[in-house]
């Protein structure tokens, strides 16, 4: 592998001062997004009398350049200096997103400009995503992977926590469209922290442009996921649960909550602020986890933690107290189970997939995992229409936890450490180091 060797594992990556940056970068762009996520709506809604069908395509096209990952994937991967194009991508949304208040305040805002915003924004979070995994192989030493992904997870957990908060006193002081001026400003903070960071990229990081034409980039990519037992095991696994956990959508939960379990919009928020804790305290305690009973098997208990207590939740009954708290309770379990899943396995992946191959890989992953959601939420629609609430969020929750059957043939639950003497990892590592197709 082309990872950082493993000069100091004690070192405590506070003292790294170019993770410290990237950290500060991300979790600032972060509590950006939270603003964002409320007020392109309220503009919607408040100022252009959009529809729920109309703002319902404001999400779908925030999603939709996923669909495209694999392709855009296969584009960066013969790129050198992925660094550049993670800085390009932030000041791309920095720069779509001050369009809007500048518009509002002339007077000329429309709900077309919105969704370019959404679409546009949305495609360069796509380029972030692919570029950031091979910036990431070499920002840290492959021992620190998993504290590295903890204390980057740790930082998005606390944006849900604190960010609707700040984003909703921000809207009403500032107005919804002025308070995506913040936002912006986090993109040019994380371009600016990003600049000075230099790793090392590997010279053979980057192809010819004489080479295979950019589909049969793209093509490889997902055959090389495919043949990997790691890494087909672990999509198949993370798809089914992106499926099931968006049957048991947010807004179907909310709508059990408020028609079934006949909780107010008060209680229901304080349930889902318990499980942004749940998320944050996840965060922080998967390397320990993973310390005491291994990688692999922190993703296995993630996979079923992050869907089943969905099941707590659609169970509830007696007086007001036990119905919210069974919710709060099925929430806040659910967030430690996602960072358990998503820590570890974000750090096995950056371990596993070869230089030439991580964002392509990472594309793959998105068009994947992310093309399933629409369907899981429309599948979630169809069943609560036909089943009931109830009987659908247990049957999201079964569904979900049958996702570990991915894994379990596989040589994940038997990886313990992602050390670079480790006998599994490095024999799965040894497999995706063979040469890639040309």
């Amino acid at each position: 592998m082309n990872s950082l060797p493993d000069k100091d594992p004690s070192a405590s990556l506070w003292r790294n001062r170019r993770f410290v940056r990237f950290w500060t970068g991300q979790s600032v762009s972060q509590f950006g997004d939270r603003i964002s996520e409320l007020a392109l709506p309220l503009i919607a809604v408040a100022a252009l009398h959009a529809s729920a069908g109309q703002v319902a395509w404001l999400t779908a096209l925030v999603w939709a350049p996923n669909l495209l990952a694999v392709v855009l994937g296969a584009w960066v991967d013969h790129r050198l200096h992925k660094r550049r194009l993670m800085i390009l991508a932030d000041l791309v949304r920095a720069g779509v997103l001050l369009t809007v208040p500048v518009a509002y305040l002339t007077g000329s805002v429309t709900l077309l400009q919105l969704y370019a915003v959404a679409l546009l924004t949305g495609a360069a979070a796509v380029l972030f995503n692919t570029a950031y995994p091979p910036f990431f192989a070499h920002l840290v030493p492959r021992s620190s992977y998993v504290d590295a992904n903890s204390k980057l997870s740790a930082g998005r957990s606390a944006s849900h926590v604190v960010g609707p908060a700040v984003g909703g006193a921000l809207v009403q002081l500032l107005s919804a469209p002025v308070a995506l001026i913040a936002d912006a400003l986090s993109f040019v903070a994380s371009a600016a922290l990003l600049g000075p960071i230099r790793v090392d990229e590997p010279a053979d990081a980057a192809r010819t442009t004489t080479g295979p034409s950019l589909l049969r980039r793209a093509g490889e990519g997902l055959l090389f996921v495919v043949r990997h037992p790691v890494l087909r095991a672990s999509l198949g696994c993370a798809t089914t649960l992106n499926f099931f956990t968006f049957v048991s959508s947010t807004g179907l939960t909310v709508l059990f909550a408020d028609r079934v379990l006949g909780l107010s919009a008060g209680t229901i928020g304080l349930a889902f602020g318990i499980g942004s804790t749940g998320a944050l305290t996840g965060a922080v305690l998967a390397p320990k986890v993973s310390r005491r009973i291994g990688v692999g098997r922190s993703i296995a208990a993630g996979a079923v933690l992050f869907p089943a207590p969905i099941a707590i939740a659609a169970t509830a009954s007696g007086p007001d107290w036990a119905r919210a708290g069974a919710l709060g309770v099925a929430e806040f379990l659910a967030g430690i189970g996602v960072m358990l899943f998503d820590v570890n396995l974000n750090s096995l992946q950056a371990v596993v997939i070869p230089d030439g191959m991580r964002s392509r890989v990472a594309g793959a992953y998105s068009t994947v995992n992310y093309g399933v959601r629409p369907v899981g939420a429309v599948v979630g629609g169809v069943l609560a229409t036909h089943i009931g609430l109830r009987t659908t969020l247990i049957t999201a929750a079964a569904g979900g936890a049958l996702s570990l059957l991915w894994l379990l043939p596989s040589p994940i639950p038997r990886i313990r450490s992602l050390s670079a003497d480790g006998p599994l990892v490095t024999g799965v590592a040894a497999a995706a180091d063979r040469p890639v197709p040309r």
